[in-house]
Formats: structure tokens, sequence, C-alpha cells
């Protein structure tokens, strides 16, 4: 059985990350997203996948080339106008001859997960088979309702108490090849998209049976806001191996499970609380503390006497000394001068919101910090309010306190008036 991965998407709700990069491959636990679809089908015993296209298409090709490190023949399609999942699914109909797993590249999948729902499938024979999750807040996903594990009815997005159940589309599938017909007779949503839950409503309708295959909530996890990339990291860095390669020194405190690349180095009076991930050749300390659930990537540089909470930190940047990082998404080869510090608490307490598509949204958090895109760098003393997303390309400067988002390739520095009195002014 090939398997099809819709990843074509821009990632709009994940900017400032995703203007560099497919939402895709933004790293978590040290791997982007896609690596842990490409091995949960791996060792599910999926061999070929077929990978749907668009957005910053070049990136997926260089870095997944044609799957042979990864143990796959990986085969690329290009979804030309970014119209709906239907259309993108519709795009691989001639690189597949019989059912197929279909899956969403920014979803978290166990192996079990796969192997599930691929053998519900294998058992019962239905047109299509496909993964239900139960969540709590419904109203952000597609909601299916179940009788006796036949799937009667779908609801895209339903408003707020109007779901009919909280189980949600969980973004994996097995199809027949029936989905590519049904798909030609699909019409445009309000959306103005060919929706793939309107497919499937036309197979109900034609009396088809669906398959519901219910999975636990851990099994199948959703990366469609920025916010959700905290818990989507805690879900890798629970599931990760322990592995100690790098350089330990005297007087360093390692407790819980954690990952240290080869060539890392962790110098004395460091304390990392697991569980945590520290990518190849990234230096950490003396005297930093490094709080559970946080990725540190490759390359990174985190000076004397920081702390850094339950954060990513991707590749090649580098965090001066006496600095305080917080719940907060840091991209590649930032540059924060000594002294940045970012708030991730409200003094009310109250959830922390933030600006996605020109909307401000309750993301629901306590606790929240920066989310900043690549290539930033910070003077010395750069303060940032919580919920604050700055773009690439951006520098702050010295001294200036953040309370709102910065566009990319910015410049913001502090104006200040000097006054200068002589030593005798006062006579």
């Amino acid at each position: 059985m090939k398997a099809v991965i819709l990843a074509a998407g821009k990632g709009t709700r994940l900017h400032p990350l995703t203007l560099s990069r497919p939402k895709h491959l933004v790293p978590i636990g040290g791997k982007p997203i896609i690596d842990y679809g490409l091995e949960a089908l791996k060792n599910a015993g999926i061999k070929e996948v077929v990978m749907v296209v668009n957005y910053l298409a070049e990136h997926f090709k260089h870095y997944l080339g044609d799957g042979t490190r990864f143990g796959m023949k990986i085969e690329y399609v290009i979804q030309k106008q970014q119209n709906g999942t239907a259309d993108a699914t519709g795009c691989a109909e001639s690189l597949v001859e019989g059912p197929f797993l279909l899956t969403y590249g920014d979803w978290l999948t166990s192996l079990e997960a796969i192997s599930t729902v691929i053998s519900a499938h294998e058992e019962e024979q239905p047109s299509v088979t496909m993964a239900v999750v139960p969540v709590q807040n419904p109203e952000h996903y597609g909601v299916v309702r179940v009788e006796d594990t036949k799937v009667k009815e779908i609801v895209e997005k339903p408003s707020r108490g109007r779901a009919p159940s909280n189980l949600a589309n969980a973004g994996i599938y097995v199809f027949s090849l029936e989905i590519f017909d049904t798909i030609r007779q699909t019409t445009s949503s309000s959306r103005g998209e060919l929706e793939l839950t309107d497919s499937l409503s036309l197979l109900l309708k034609k009396g088809r049976k669906i398959l519901a295959v219910p999975l636990q909530e851990t099994d199948a996890f959703d990366v469609g806001l920025l916010w959700d990339l905290f818990p989507a990291n805690c879900w890798v860095l629970q599931r990760a191996k322990l592995q100690t390669e790098g350089e330990i020194e005297d007087g360093a405190n390692l407790i819980g499970p954690m990952i240290l690349e080869k060539g890392s180095r962790i110098r004395s009076g460091t304390y990392i609380e697991g569980p945590a991930f520290i990518g190849k050749d990234s230096d950490i300390g003396p005297n930093c503390f490094i709080r559970s659930y946080t990725s540190i990537g490759q390359k990174v540089r985190i000076g004397n006497a920081c702390e850094i909470k339950n954060s990513i930190i991707m590749d090649k940047t580098h965090i001066g000394h006496l600095s305080y990082i917080g719940d907060s998404l840091i991209g590649e080869n930032c540059n924060l001068g000594a002294g940045t510090t970012i708030a991730n608490y409200r003094f009310d307490g109250k959830p922390i919101k933030m600006n996605v598509k020109d909307k401000i949204q309750d993301t629901g958090r306590r606790k929240l910090g920066v989310v900043m895109g690549d290539n930033v760098k910070t003077g010395i003393n750069v303060s940032f309010m919580p919920g604050t997303k700055i773009g690439p390309n951006s520098w702050i400067g010295p001294n200036v306190l953040v309370t709102r988002d910065v566009p990319a390739d910015s410049k913001v520095f502090l104006k200040q008036n000097h006054v200068n009195k002589t030593a005798h002014a006062n006579k």
C-alpha cells in the first residue's frame, strides 16, 4: 500500500516561522514535523510515499530527496493551485494503483495509529476508513458523528456548542480508488475550496460505508497553530529514547531523560531538567538552567547564566549571557544580545492572546513568550512582552521594550534624549 501525504499548504497560521519554511519542516524534538509521520509510515510497513506539495516545494525536495535516507521511495506531485484538500488528493491519482493511505503532513501520528487504521480497512473493506480522535475544542476541527463504528455525518468546524460530537477527523484515511470519481463530483465549499470532507459527505449520500476507527488522544496530534508546537514538542520528547553522546563537564547536572547529540558540550554549573533535546555541536553554559521540554537545535550557543524554559531554539542561534527565554519559539540563525528577557506571563494571570492572520486569538495558555522568525538580531537588554511575534531578518536595538508584533525586515531602535551637564553646572 502506498501513502499520500498532503503538504501543500502555506501554513499562514504559523507565521513568522513559515515565512521561510513549510510548516511541515518546522523542527520539534530536533527533527522536522514531517520526519515523525514518515517514520510512523515506514514502521507500519509502507515504503512508497507520494508527497503533494506546493508552497516552497523545493524545500521538501532538498530535505527529503527521493527518500533513500529514510529507507523509502518518495515521489512528488505539485498541486498547481491551493484549491483545498480534495483537489490536493486528486493530484495523486496517477501515482496510486489501489487502496492507499492518506494523511496530513502537519499531524503527528504514532505507528499504532497507522497500523490500526490499515488493519481495520483490510478487515472491513469499506469505501473509506478514517481515524477519529476526541478533542476538547471540536469547533476547530472537522467533527464526525459515529454510530456503531460507521460515520453518519461530518461537519467542518461547527460553531461553538453545535458540534454533533467531540470526535474530530484525525487526518488518517484509507481510500479506495472510488474517491477520485467522487472528488470530480465535489463542488466548492463556502471557502471556495474543494474540501475532502465534502467528498466524504457525497459518499455517505450514495450509501457508501465509511468506517470510523477511534484513536487515543495521544495517537494523533494536529499542529495547526503556533502554540500547538509546545504540546507537540512535549509529545515528541516524552517518546524519545535516552541518548547522551555529548561532552558533559564536571559540575554539570543532568536530571531525567534527554538526548545530547554528538559534539554537544554541557559546561560546568549547567543544570538540565529532562525531558530535553540538545542538538549536534551545540554549546551550553557555563551556569545555565535548561528546563524540561526544551529543544535546542544544532550549532546553538547558550551563554553564561541563561535560563531556557519550555522552548524551541532552532539551529545556529546564539543567546547571549544573562538572558531568559521562556515558553518561546526562536527561529534559525538568530543572535540575541546579552540580557535579552522574554516575559511569558500576564500580570492578571489571564490567557495570552496572539495575532493570527490579522485576528486576535485567545491561545488558552497562561504562559507564552515570543515567536521569532529566522535571522533576528537583538541588542543588549531587549525585553519582549508576552505573545509578541518578530518577523524574520529584523533588528531590535538595545534597551527596546517590544510590546507589539514586529513585521519582517524591520529595524526597531530606541530614541533617547541625552542631557549633558558639566561638573560645575550647579555652582
